[in-house]
């Protein structure tokens, strides 16, 4: 009987699992048992392996080979186990060194030649090697890169099994993946267009600048041509790059999604989701039975999630959202598995005012919805949702007069993002030695007990919470808006110019 040990990662939500791989060769008819809770798809692994080790010119064992994936309980899937399966039993034969797979993590799928392809979240994957006390994987070229990302660690990325039985026997040293420079200069911003481009919506644009710097969710309502949907797409540039941190987490969460480009393994700008009206509850925060996938409220994090034509979607589709909005984190449970996703996003909602979309300005007479109908089309955005949005405006179509007049005025993307950088930047002092980055993710009372504000600043708006206009909830937001005004004014602490601004972009119509 001869036994062999490797090790492999099992990758549940964005995190990873250390799986211990072994191998054991004993007498009886040739065949091969997999045990460990595999799924299908890991049991076609038996047959990738087999002709992967025969065609990279090495023996297969005729012999009875059980190969048991521990811990038992933990559920397993995919192709990533191939290569540690593969050397677990090169290693039991004798052909590489047993003592060669100590101190390893092995990632990777074969191919029938003996190719190792590519596969998802190799990033969390080598994390979760480290953080187990393992500084050495091995990985497919084509995940070098990315494998790289995490210091501290010493990859050998390989192309083939034949490369990978030289480096176990010593033989073979490949060479280091390039490296990527995290603190490097702040990417370029991406082909977002720009926000002078929307004229005559100096409120729109307002609102757009006021978010990006706080992180604060917008609801945006207005008719068709007001720039709902041309303000939502210049918003991600208005963003600042990702900080180091931030990066390797929305990296994480693409390199599980498989959305990671080869030529591009580290993401440094803020996402941008855009789900049309027919997406599911699951599409926006994750599904699947035993491989749990990050739905497009995760691959946002840290960006922003776009819901264009919100009331269009289906009620239970949007309230999915309200929990992910308070907590920054999606938690999906299975019967046999359960994940954590992070969705630390910006949500930005757009919707007509009725379902003809000509209510409201100088359609308004040509509009023929009875005012049930208008009301049933908005009571699709339920009130616990708008209720977790902190920005709610109302835009107007602009006239001809007003668009040509704002051309002269408008701001671009570039002076406005130097504005949300500062902002940005302020907030970050004073929240240092705090676990928040932005005025929108301060728990209330958090807000109003480390940083109170005199009563007659914020009589107003406790006067709103005491009209019903404001639920405790919404009173909240009013005063992390108006922090966010203070730190684009450049002022230490809101005052009444700045609760006035916050509280006309939290209730619609009040400046109209």
């Amino acid at each position: 009987m001869a036994l062999a040990r490797a090790f492999s990662v099992a990758i549940v939500g964005v995190h990873g699992h250390l799986v211990e791989v072994e191998a054991d060769l004993a007498n009886g008819l040739p065949a091969i048992t997999l045990v460990g809770l595999p799924d299908a798809a890991l049991h076609e692994a038996k047959d990738r392996i087999r002709a992967a080790i025969v065609n990279s010119g090495q023996a297969w064992p005729n012999q009875r080979i059980t190969v048991g994936l521990f811990p038992a309980t933990l559920p397993k899937s995919g192709s990533g186990f191939d290569v540690a399966m593969a050397a677990a039993v090169l290693g039991a034969a004798a052909t590489v060194p047993p003592d060669s797979l100590r101190g390893r993590v092995l990632l990777g799928e074969l191919a029938l030649d003996g190719r190792l392809r590519p596969v998802r979240g190799v990033l969390p994957a080598v994390m979760s090697a480290l953080d187990a006390g393992i500084d050495r994987v091995v990985v497919p070229e084509a995940n070098g890169a990315e494998a790289a990302l995490v210091p501290g660690v010493v990859v050998e990325p390989v192309r083939d099994l034949d490369c990978l039985v030289r480096l176990l026997r010593g033989e073979y040293a490949p060479a280091p993946p390039p490296g990527i420079i995290l603190d490097g200069p702040p990417a370029a911003a991406q082909d977002a267009g720009d926000l002078a481009d929307v004229a005559g919506q100096s409120r729109g644009r307002l609102a757009v600048e006021v978010a990006a710097a706080g992180g604060h969710h917008l609801f945006m309502q207005g008719p068709p041509g007001s720039g709902k949907t041309m303000l939502a797409e210049r918003l991600p540039g208005l963003l600042p790059a990702l900080d180091a941190e931030a990066a390797l987490e929305v990296t994480a969460v693409h390199s599980v999604a498989g959305l990671l480009p080869a030529h591009c393994p580290l993401v440094l700008r803020p996402p941008f989701r855009s789900p049309h009206h027919s997406a599911t509850p699951g599409a926006l925060v994750g599904a699947g039975s035993t491989v749990l996938r990050p739905g497009l409220a995760s691959q946002a994090h840290r960006g922003v999630l776009f819901l264009d034509e919100a009331p269009e979607f289906a009620r239970p589709t949007l309230d999915a959202l309200r929990q992910p909005l308070e907590s920054g984190v999606i938690e999906i449970a299975r019967a046999r598995i359960s994940a954590r996703f992070p969705a630390r996003f910006l949500l930005v909602l757009a919707a007509n005012p009725c379902p003809c979309a000509r209510a409201g300005g100088a359609a308004a007479k040509l509009c023929d919805c009875p005012s049930l109908v208008r009301r049933r089309y908005l009571s699709r955005l339920s009130g616990p949702l708008l209720d977790r949005v902190d920005l709610q405006v109302e835009l107007a179509a602009p006239s001809r007069a007003e668009l040509r007049a704002d051309y002269k005025y408008a701001e671009t993307s570039v002076v406005a993002a130097e504005r949300v950088r500062g902002a940005r930047q302020a907030a970050a002092r004073r929240l240092t030695g705090t676990p928040w980055r932005t005025n929108a993710e301060i728990p209330g009372p958090a807000l109003r007990r480390m940083w109170p504000l005199p009563a007659g600043v914020t009589r107003p708006a406790d006067l709103a919470f005491e009209s019903g206009q404001l639920t405790a909830r919404g009173l909240d937001r009013v005063l992390r808006v108006a922090w966010t005004l203070a730190d684009l004014a450049g002022v230490a602490c809101p005052g009444p110019t700045q609760l006035g601004m916050a509280l006309d972009l939290r209730l619609p119509g009040r400046s109209q």
